[in-house]
């Protein structure tokens, strides 16, 4: 079942496809896709992530403060 405010596969594809929405042709970026991630064309090439999504930018600040304590601390 499809949530009524999640966009159709169609307007998933259009988004994924516009160029307007790649920077420099490697960072997504789509405020009105509410998806963190989502599967490259060539799904066993992993995933993209979409920076305009506030989760992500959240999940990647975590992620470099993990390494640098860890950095920091583990000597």
């Amino acid at each position: 079942m499809r949530n009524d405010n999640e966009p159709s596969e169609e307007t998933k594809n259009e988004w994924e496809n516009d160029p307007d929405n790649w920077i420099w042709g490697m960072f997504y970026y789509n405020p009105k896709d509410k998806r963190s991630y989502f599967p490259k064309r060539i799904k066993e090439f992993g995933w993209h992530a979409n920076y305009a999504d506030p989760n992500y930018i959240v999940i990647v600040l975590l992620l470099v403060a993990v390494i640098v304590l860890f950095i920091k601390y583990a000597r």
